[in-house]
C-alpha cells in the first residue's frame, strides 16, 4: 500500500484518516504509526510536518508529528492513542491481543519504546547531550533546540546511554524467551504493534542503509552515535527481528 502525500489545504478539507508526518527523517514514532496503518491496510493521508505552516497548526492542535486526525474527530498524538483508533477502524488483523497478559506486555513495550522517559526520548537525549558536548549527536542548534522539549539536563544525558542499554537488554531477553518457546514475535505466536515499534525504533541506533532509507548525512550521522553500553547491549537478535519485519509486514524503501 503506497502512501499518498497531500498538502495542508487538502488535508484539512478531505474527510477520512490523516496523519501528519516527519519528512525525510525515519523518525521512529511517525514511522511506528504508518506500519500500523499498513498492516491493518487502512487508508490515509499523508501531511509532511512544516513548522512555517499556521493552518497545519491550527488543524493538528500542534507543531509535532506523527498526529493522526479521522473526519472530524480531534487529534491524536499519542502513540497509544493511535494505535487505539486504528484498532477501532480496522479491528482485524488485531495489533493489541485480546488476552489480557498479552495486550498488557504489548503496551509495556509501547510505554518502553514510545514513551516519556521509553528509549526514543533517551536516546534523544543522549543524542541531545553529544551534540551540546561536541561529540557527535544532534548538532549544537538542534540539541539546544530540542533539550527544552525533553527536559535535558546534563545528569540526564550523562545516564542516557545506560538507560538505552537497560531498554535494549529487556527487549532482547523478551525476544529470546519467544524465540525459545517457537515465536518470530514479541508476543504470543502472530504480529503486534510491539514488533512494529522495535522495527521502527532501532532507526535511532541502527538506521536502515542509505539505498531504502535516504537521510541527510548529518541526520544519519547524530542516529549512528555510539554508546558504549547501548552499543554492547544492541545485540544481533534485535537486528535480525527488524529485519523479519520489514521482510514480512513492513515496506522498504522507506516511504518519507
Amino acid at each position: 500500500m503506497d502512501i499518498t502525500y497531500i498538502g495542508v489545504e487538502e488535508a484539512v478539507s478531505r474527510p477520512g484518516l490523516r496523519m501528519v508526518v516527519v519528512g525525510n527523517v525515519p523518525s521512529p514514532w511517525s514511522e511506528s504509526a504508518k506500519g500500523i496503518f499498513r498492516v491493518k491496510r487502512i487508508p490515509w493521508a499523508a501531511v509532511r510536518l512544516s513548522y512555517d505552516s499556521k493552518l497545519l497548526k491550527e488543524w493538528a492542535g500542534e507543531r509535532s508529528a506523527p498526529v493522526a486526525i479521522y473526519d472530524d474527530e480531534p487529534p491524536r498524538s499519542g502513540w497509544a492513542d493511535i494505535l487505539e483508533l486504528a484498532e477501532r477502524l480496522a479491528p482485524t488483523p488485531a495489533l493489541l491481543p485480546q488476552d489480557a497478559e498479552q495486550r498488557d506486555a504489548v503496551m509495556q513495550i509501547g510505554r518502553d519504546l514510545c514513551g516519556q522517559h521509553g528509549l526514543g526520548w533517551t536516546r534523544r537525549l543522549h543524542m541531545i547531550h553529544a551534540g551540546l558536548q561536541g561529540h557527535g549527536g544532534f548538532t549544537p542548534e538542534v540539541s539546544a533546540y530540542l533539550a527544552k522539549k525533553y527536559g535535558y539536563t546534563p545528569e540526564a544525558g550523562a545516564d542516557a546511554d545506560a538507560r538505552v542499554a537497560q531498554l535494549l537488554t529487556t527487549l532482547s531477553k523478551r525476544l529470546e524467551a519467544q524465540r525459545a518457546a517457537g515465536s518470530d514475535y514479541l508476543v504470543g505466536d502472530s504480529v503486534t504493534a510491539a514488533d512494529i515499534y522495535s522495527a521502527a525504533f532501532m532507526a535511532l541506533l541502527r538506521p536502515l542503509p542509505e539505498s531504502v532509507c535516504p537521510m541527510d548525512p548529518r541526520t544519519r550521522e547524530a542516529f549512528e552515535l555510539r554508546g558504549p553500553r547501548s552499543d554492547e547491549a544492541l545485540d544481533e537478535r534485535l537486528l535480525a527481528h527488524r529485519a523479519m519485519m520489514y521482510e514480512r509486514h513492513l515496506a522498504l524503501p522507506l516511504s518519507l
